[in-house]
């Protein structure tokens, strides 16, 4: 049982020789040895002891704070009158239902849903009628809201500080059937290569579409962190698919389970030291063995998410002449002559970002994918794919600044005034929803035709939209988060603390808008008047 205090024995400890004790949420904290280390000087601290700093405490921190910073300090519970009974943990969820009005429990499914902010989410969960949603994607998105609540959000900082999602973490996450989930995409849940792993949300597999997919990468990306995100997206799902749908049967017996259960990890390895987007000109190659047994892989690739924790490298490799007609697709798997070394970037710094080199590396000829000297549209079309899930990131991550902003304007005072209060403020918010919410609508309406149509037809029609969907989210983030820094000020200079999203953000975001073959406005003009004069566009 904790131990309890009256608050005449708080109050007789409010100096450095007697111990500095205050009182949040009716906890007791000893934050004597915390004095030095205060970020805003031991001041503050001074001028608190012996009070309760409840009110003070949540205008400039976050539950996390109290939560992880602060919960060593913690040495028990007022228990006069007034407070007898109400423990700490319970004081914080009572703070916690005050700040979310309309949060709903896992199992509930309601038509309001999340904290209601103005466009903090998308408008289907706020009672605005839309064609695409059903009882299945309403229980996923409970089930996907409370995982990240709960082990992605709280995590976000300490995992971007180790640069890796913890083996034992990315395990949790295959193991909720969130990996098959990703893998399944836009398509069907991948039932024979995901025996005993869950559907999230508890709903027929069979129901899986693509609407599922997007909500499972939109409610994981609440979480604010690119680096998650890509260490699961920009690994494992931009490099599953290929082998998903371009493996031989073998292949995929072989090492799909694993991949979805979480206990091996993919990567997919495109890009080479001397360029990116041009990749009918790429310099790897893979040789056949005289016993026509093996590929023998030489080359390097570099900025590969998640490749230093890799055991499956799906690699672009030259097996004939020059240009788009000599590519190959195969998976390499780690072995002797393949090394890799991690790269210190500005952001998404969990997701593992490689430099990997192939040294007389042999390749069983049964891991290639697809045809020899056909890779190249098999690389094209699963640009596809990582464009719509770059761009679900991006929009959310962009929605994250804003519900951000909003939420800090709405308690910060400045000049005798709350900052939502004031018209400038106003403007940029109001400029941020416009962004995001078209961006969504843009997204629902691609999602759905990926619903309608096969993957050669989307593949074909799509692939200048996606483009400059990509090109527009990414966009969309970088003024966003830019936006999100102003208002929070210095708040978003600094790590951790009411910014630490935005922080985290506005260093992730070029992670977004670089990948995925860059900022592809013109890329996506040029395919689309392509596809039309196919069609017989009068142009």
């Amino acid at each position: 049982m904790a131990r309890t205090f009256t608050k005449e024995q708080v109050a007789s400890h409010t100096s450095e020789k007697d111990g500095v004790w205050i009182i949040v949420e009716g906890g007791v904290y000893d934050v004597t040895k915390f004095l030095d280390d205060h970020p805003g000087g031991k001041k503050i601290l001074l001028n608190q002891g012996g009070k309760d700093a409840t009110e003070k405490f949540w205008s400039f921190h976050s539950k996390s704070v109290l939560e992880k910073t602060a919960k060593p300090f913690l040495i028990g519970r007022v228990g006069d009158e007034a407070n007898q009974g109400t423990d700490v943990e319970e004081a914080v969820e009572n703070k916690v239902e005050e700040e979310t009005p309309g949060q709903v429990e896992e199992e509930e499914d309601t038509t309001y849903f999340g904290d209601l902010v103005p466009f903090g989410d998308p408008f289907w969960y706020q009672d605005w009628a839309s064609p695409y949603y059903k009882d299945s994607h309403r229980k996923l998105r409970s089930a996907m809201r409370a995982f990240t609540d709960e082990y992605l959000t709280p995590n976000a900082m300490a995992w971007d500080d180790a640069r890796q999602i913890p083996p034992e973490e990315y395990k949790r996450i295959a193991d909720f059937g969130i990996l098959a989930g990703i893998a399944a995409g836009a398509g069907a849940w991948p039932t024979e290569y995901a025996q005993g792993i869950p559907v999230p949300g508890g709903f027929d597999p069979e129901e899986w579409d693509a609407f599922h997919n997007f909500i499972v990468v939109d409610e994981m990306s609440r979480c604010g962190s690119g680096g998650i995100l890509y260490g699961l997206l920009g690994g494992f799902a931009i490099s599953c698919g290929p082998i998903l749908h371009f493996g031989s049967d073998e292949l995929k017996k072989r090492i799909l389970p694993p991949l979805l259960k979480g206990e091996k990890r993919s990567c997919l390895a495109i890009t080479e030291p001397s360029g990116g987007s041009d990749v009918a000109n790429l310099t790897a190659t893979a040789e056949l063995s005289d016993d026509k047994k093996h590929y023998i892989v030489n080359g390097e690739k570099k900025w590969i998410t998640n490749g230093v924790y890799a055991d499956y490298f799906v690699t672009a490799v030259r097996t004939g002449g020059k240009g788009m007609g000599g590519l190959s697709l195969m998976v390499v798997e780690r072995t002797e002559g393949l090394t890799t070394r991690k790269m210190d970037c500005m952001g998404v710094l969990a997701s593992g970002t490689t430099y990997v080199a192939y040294e007389d590396v042999k390749v069983p000829v049964g891991n290639l994918l697809g045809k020899e000297n056909k890779g190249f549209q098999i690389i094209m079309s699963n640009f596809n794919g990582e464009r719509g899930g770059i761009a679900m990131q991006a929009n959310r991550f962009a929605r994250v600044c804003l519900e951000e902003s909003i939420k800090y304007a709405n308690k910060r005072m400045t000049f005798g005034k709350k900052l939502i209060d004031h018209p400038v403020i106003r403007a940029k918010l109001a400029s941020m929803a416009q962004k995001i919410e078209s961006t969504h609508a843009w997204l629902e309406a691609v999602v759905y035709q990926t619903t309608q149509y096969d993957h050669d037809t989307i593949s074909l029609r799509g692939g200048g939209t996606m483009a400059l969907l990509k090109a527009q989210s990414t966009e969309t983030l970088e003024f966003c988060a830019r936006e999100a820094c102003q208002i929070f000020g210095g708040l978003s200079y600094s790590k951790g603390g009411q910014g630490e999203k935005v922080e985290r953000l506005y260093r992730d975001a070029k992670a977004f808008s670089i990948p995925g073959g860059s900022f592809e406005q013109d890329l996506g003009i040029r395919q689309s008047l392509k596809v039309a004069e196919i069609m017989g566009a009068k142009l």
